[in-house]
C-alpha cells in the first residue's frame, strides 16, 4: 500500500464524527493490520448503505423503501407528528418505545451563521405535512441547543398561526441526579417547566 492510501483512509476515517488524527490512524493501523476482512467487510456494507439508502418520501428518515416502514405502520398514532433534527434523534426516541406516533426528519436545524435556512431542511414540506387532515399535534423535539431552540422558536410560531397544535419537549432535571451538580441552566429550565 502506498503512502499516499494510507493518508486517504485516515483522513476518510477522520469525517466521522469524534474521530481525530490519532483515532482515525488507530483505526486504519488495525484495519490493515489486524482485520482485513473486518475492512472489506466494512468497505462492501457501506458501498451498499450508500447505493440502497434514501429518505422516505413522506418524513425524511432513512428507508431501502419509498415509505419506511413507521410512516407504513397501521399501528402508529396518525394525529400525533414528531419533529426532529436527524434521523438518530427519531432512533433515539423509538428505542423509549414510548412513542407511538409519526415523525418528521429535518436533515438539520436552523443556523444563519452557518447559511442554513428553512429551504434547507425542508421547512415547506413539514409544513405541508403538519396540515395534513389527521394531523392533531405537532410535537417538537429538535436538541436542546441554541440552534435547535431557535428552530423549535420558528416552527412553533408558524405552525401556530397555521392554527396547528404545537408542544415542546420538556425538559428538567434527569433522574437519579443530584441538585448540587446539575447545571445552572438545566434547574433553571425545569422551574419553569414543572408541573
Amino acid at each position: 500500500m502506498s503512502p499516499g492510501a494510507l493518508d486517504g483512509l485516515v483522513e476518510a476515517l477522520r469525517r466521522l464524527p469524534g474521530v481525530g488524527p490519532k483515532s482515525a490512524m488507530r483505526m486504519a493501523y488495525h484495519l490493515l493490520q489486524h482485520d482485513r476482512d473486518g475492512a472489506r467487510l466494512l468497505a462492501q456494507t457501506l458501498e451498499t448503505a450508500m447505493s440502497a439508502v434514501r429518505h422516505c418520501q413522506r418524513c425524511n428518515t432513512f428507508t431501502e423503501d419509498e415509505i419506511c416502514a413507521t410512516c407504513r405502520d397501521p399501528e402508529r398514532d396518525a394525529a400525533l407528528l414528531c419533529v426532529v433534527e436527524t434521523a438518530a434523534d427519531q432512533a433515539a426516541i423509538e428505542r423509549t418505545g414510548s412513542y407511538r406516533g409519526l415523525y418528521f426528519v429535518l436533515q438539520g436545524k436552523l443556523s444563519p451563521l452557518d447559511g442554513i435556512g428553512p429551504h434547507d431542511i425542508g421547512l415547506s414540506r413539514l409544513y405541508a405535512r403538519a396540515g395534513e387532515e389527521g394531523v392533531r399535534e405537532v410535537i417538537l423535539a429538535t436538541n436542546f441547543t441554541a440552534e435547535g431552540e431557535a428552530t423549535a422558536h420558528v416552527l412553533s410560531e408558524t405552525l401556530k398561526s397555521r392554527g396547528v397544535v404545537v408542544t415542546r419537549l420538556a425538559r428538567g432535571v434527569p433522574a437519579g441526579s443530584e441538585l448540587e451538580y446539575v447545571d445552572l441552566g438545566t434547574i433553571a429550565h425545569a422551574l419553569v417547566d414543572r408541573r
